[in-house]
């Protein structure tokens, strides 16, 4: 799969695509259709699928400070859409000038002139160009004008997760948020990640026999509430089941919200300065601080017992 940085990146060469935009910030489930239909589509017309979307995220340049938590990094979210199909991603720096761009524009400078769409594949909700003001309505309009089709997929992907809630990367990041980590796999179709480069933190894990790895998070990563969690951390090639810990460690009095995975039975691994993923299978308990030592000890091995049995069986 090509993948692009900025539009100068597109081949000259380049014919004619089918194309979907959006921030697809997960690839949920919902993601999934509309990247789907638009992969099936180009097949149809034996065409290659693109997908465009955004760094940084729209809001914090349109209302600074209002990043939402991501769900995937970019590279992540790359790797998800190739594997759904797609053949090229275009990631647009989002800036100032760029969101002021109005609607007719942005299809000639972007779905006519460099990417030559034959049609593009959007959601019911899809809103662009400066204040959003383009619709679905808007893009078919200017699909007229310019010589391609525009296919709404008006279909709600749901489940348990959120009460039925339909599939949207905000009740993705509402479960995360509340530490339901299990649904919001059911809305993203796989377990949620997060990612970073090991770091040295305090080094009591390893004192006390259980070393883990102390995860410097991508900037604006949805991690999920402070707790221990079930999960799986993913280094080195090997996808290791691990006890999840989020928060502080009340125990130890600290105040530096941390991310740490202990790869069951795994002593051996040196993963300083190394760039691993930690997976969240589902909730095992809230953080606490303990009377004693040998308290948090016998908590540590029950957690470790409980992680063992609910990752044995994925």
């Amino acid at each position: 799969m090509q993948r692009w940085r900025d539009m100068a990146d597109i081949p000259e060469d380049w014919g004619r695509s089918v194309v979907t935009i959006g921030s697809y910030d997960g690839v949920h489930r919902g993601h999934q259709l509309i990247i789907g239909r638009a992969v099936a589509h180009a097949r149809e017309l034996g065409l290659p699928a693109v997908v465009v979307t955004f760094d940084p995220h729209p809001k914090e340049v349109t209302r600074p400070g209002s990043h939402p938590p991501l769900l995937a990094p970019h590279p992540r979210r790359a790797d998800l859409m190739a594997a759904l199909g797609v053949d090229a991603v275009l990631v647009l720096p989002f800036t100032k000038e760029f969101s002021q761009l109005p609607a007719a524009e942005f299809v000639v400078k972007v779905l006519v002139e460099k990417l030559h769409a034959q049609a593009v594949v959007e959601g019911p909700n899809f809103r662009f160009g400066h204040r959003a003001a383009g619709t679905v309505a808007t893009l078919a309009e200017l699909g007229g004008s310019y010589g391609f089709e525009v296919l709404v997929i008006d279909l709600i992907e749901r489940g348990e997760a959120g009460r039925g809630e339909p599939f949207s990367s905000s009740l993705v990041r509402r479960l995360i948020a509340e530490g339901d980590v299990a649904g919001a796999a059911e809305a993203l179709g796989r377990p949620h990640r997060v990612e970073g480069v090991v770091v040295h933190g305090a080094r009591r894990g390893r004192e006390l026999g259980i070393p883990t790895a102390n995860l410097d998070t991508v900037p604006h990563s949805a991690v999920p509430a402070d707790g221990v969690y079930a999960g799986w951390l993913i280094a080195e090639g090997e996808r290791m089941p691990a006890a999840v810990s989020v928060g502080t460690n009340p125990h130890f009095h600290g105040t530096r919200r941390t991310v740490e995975a202990y790869a069951l039975d795994r002593t051996d691994l040196d993963l300083y300065d190394q760039w691993v993923a930690v997976e969240f299978h589902s909730f095992v308990r809230g953080q606490q601080a303990f009377d004693s030592l040998d308290g948090l000890l016998d908590q540590m091995k029950d957690d470790i017992r409980r992680v063992r049995e609910r990752t044995r069986a994925d």
